[in-house]
């Protein structure tokens, strides 16, 4: 492919500059030189960059649009950045900058934004509608963001409390036989509910809004025969809920309540045979206005590169192995 030399004259609004753009001992040029294994110069606000033709231009286009956040006040750090060349990469509807500007306040004025066009559109809906179903492999912020907005809407008055369930698989929901109170008993099961709230309140806060049963965590066999209102509601690894679970939860809404209901219908640890509740609820319920549903894909995985490398290997392999299978099936039928 044919190099190309690209020449830039970037404007910075005031209070703004180019050192902004660079980063720390000039981190961020780096990081974009190394992407798109191109050249960058630098002097003073004019940019030159040197490479093969195509990824010149994706690294102009990528320069432009950190120019443009920095101008409207997105501060610029090597996470966002990161963020911006894996959205621009996505080739997404939304620009990197419109994505940012959706974010959720949480406690002491912490901001907690979507980093992709799926996270912005999971965060809308939310607002939007009484039930969301996320739907969606690990590491897309399904329950962190929802966890996020039952924060927000409680700091808000918009409700009373939180509810969070899971159905507690491991121990076949049968937990008498663990040593302590409910409250000991599914506590490891429910442990990664609260290092997402961790984050969002104070440990003290925390603790006395559980003592005071405004955020409650329950398995989800201890819902049937209660109806929640005034509550935030949510619902996680919903995949290892039966038919009959999801609909005996989804009929627990009260008045005032808003509920989500998260899952990955890769990961389900249901019995061999048995049918997830999280498969068969959108033929059911996928045309009621006032519930929708998000799926999320690895282009919205945000934890450590490796993971999204990993759902993306993951998903071929099954890709591969479902199609093998097929085969299978259409030769012993010809045979």
């Amino acid at each position: 492919m044919k190099n190309s030399v690209k020449k830039l004259s970037l404007e910075f609004k005031k209070d703004h500059s180019i050192i902004e753009l660079l980063g720390d001992r000039d981190s961020f040029l780096k990081d974009i030189e190394r992407k798109f294994r191109v050249d960058i110069f630098v002097l003073g606000n004019d940019v030159e960059i040197s490479g093969e033709r195509k990824k010149v231009e994706e690294a102009v286009a990528l320069i432009n649009e950190l120019v443009l956040q920095i101008n409207i006040g997105q501060k610029l750090n090597s996470e966002k950045l990161g963020d911006s060349m894996q959205i621009m990469e996505s080739k997404s509807i939304l620009k990197p900058h419109e994505i940012f500007d959706n974010f959720i306040t949480v406690n002491n004025g912490k901001k907690i934004k979507a980093r992709t066009e799926g996270q912005k559109k999971y965060i809308e809906a939310i607002k939007e509608n009484t039930i969301v179903f996320s739907i969606g492999p690990a590491g897309t912020g399904k329950t962190y963001l929802a966890l996020a907005m039952a924060v927000n809407a409680l700091k808000s008055n918009e409700v009373g409390r939180i509810v969070l369930v899971k159905p507690v698989v491991e121990a076949g929901e049968k937990l008498g036989f663990l040593p302590g109170d409910l409250y000991d008993k599914i506590n490891p099961f429910l442990k990664p509910l609260y290092d997402g709230l961790y984050e969002m309140l104070d440990i003290e806060i925390f603790q006395q809004y559980m003592e005071m049963n405004i955020i409650e965590v329950i398995p989800l066999a201890y819902m049937r025969g209660r109806t929640l209102n005034d509550s935030f509601i949510i619902l996680d690894e919903a995949q290892n809920t039966s038919p009959e679970q999801m609909k005996m939860f989804l009929t627990r809404l009260g008045f005032g309540s808003r509920v989500v209901i998260t899952g990955d219908i890769t990961q389900i640890d249901l019995p061999e045979g048995k049918q997830s509740g999280l498969i068969l609820v959108n033929n059911i319920l996928k045309n009621i206005e006032g519930i929708e549903f998000i799926y999320l894909t690895a282009d919205d995985v945000v934890r450590h590169k490796l993971v999204q490398k990993i759902v993306n290997a993951y998903n071929a392999y099954e890709d591969e192995s479902s199609g093998r299978q097929k085969s299978k099936e259409e030769q012993i039928k010809e045979d």
